[in-house]
């Protein structure tokens, strides 16, 4: 794919792409603002340490590699350029030293994963005061509810400090609350990134189960939806596993290490946001 120059995302040729006059590339000569993040890892594991009773039931459910990955540094210069090279029609990064994607194998690699195995899908229609007695054992408050949405500071305030005669159930149901915070932090973040969606609390029953679902499946189609939102001038922010759009950008093939400079030239006098340092 042509573009008319190096720091220039606009592409010679329109018959493929043909959302240009919605997507930020054409903005690149404006003042444009970093992209800032909803995820909110970092305030997540200062928030939750988490016990080492729950620990095998959050390894067992498939998700302490995720845990264990921690917070990485985001190169926000970086994401910003390459959400400006993100292209919804082919849902990839087109940039000055060739095209690029992000894979399953990535996901897997990276995040540790499964690709394969049952979808991670179910219903938003949802039974909230039932559900979360089942499997939290806690009735959530109004306010702590924003629509069949949760809390996930609330989650940290009812969940996060099992008591030291805890029994299987109740360390199960920390365990729970571990990973539906860790989802809605990290991997399916809302648009403030401070609540996440119960949908997926009904996964979370049978730890042997959850560990069974293509969980990097679901992961790599919520970080394409939500580059292609990314990439609409419109928008000023991005909710997805900014991780796996960095890392094998930074860690990848040699022509990662050019995007990494082309990006800091593309950038290098813009103003970054107080919250993004």
């Amino acid at each position: 794919m042509a573009f008319r120059g190096l720091h220039d995302a606009d592409p010679l040729d329109t018959s493929v792409l043909v959302l240009q006059d919605k997507h930020r590339s054409h903005l690149v000569d404006t003042e444009q603002e970093v992209l800032y993040p909803r995820q909110q890892m970092r305030a997540f594991l200062n928030m939750w340490r988490i016990d080492p009773r729950i620990r095998p039931y959050v390894i067992r459910a498939g998700f302490y590699g995720i845990y264990h990955l921690g917070h990485i540094i985001i190169d926000w210069l970086l994401i910003t350029c390459l959400v400006e090279r993100w292209r919804l029609e082919t849902h990839i990064f087109h940039v000055p030293v060739g095209e690029m994607m992000i894979t399953l194998q990535d996901v897997a690699i990276i995040l540790g994963f499964r690709i394969d195995g049952p979808a991670v899908t179910g219903t938003c229609v949802l039974d909230v005061a039932g559900l979360c007695g089942e499997l939290f054992g806690v009735i959530p408050p109004d306010e702590a509810l924003k629509g069949s949405a949760i809390s996930i500071r609330w989650l940290c305030q009812q969940l996060s400090t099992p008591t030291p005669d805890a029994d299987e159930v109740a360390l199960q149901r920390s365990a729970r609350g571990f990973i539906l915070a860790l989802i809605g932090s990290f991997l399916f973040a809302d648009k403030k990134g401070v609540h996440v969606h119960l949908c997926f609390l009904p996964l979370l029953r049978d730890f042997t189960q959850t560990s069974s679902y293509s969980w990097g499946g679901a992961v790599l189609a919520h970080t394409y939806r939500e580059l292609c939102r990314a990439s609409l001038d419109s928008r000023r922010s991005i909710s997805s596993c900014i991780t796996l759009i960095q890392v094998p950008m930074v860690l990848g093939e040699t022509s990662c290490g050019l995007t990494q400079f082309w990006a800091l030239s593309r950038i290098s006098n813009t103003t970054i946001p107080s919250r993004l340092t």
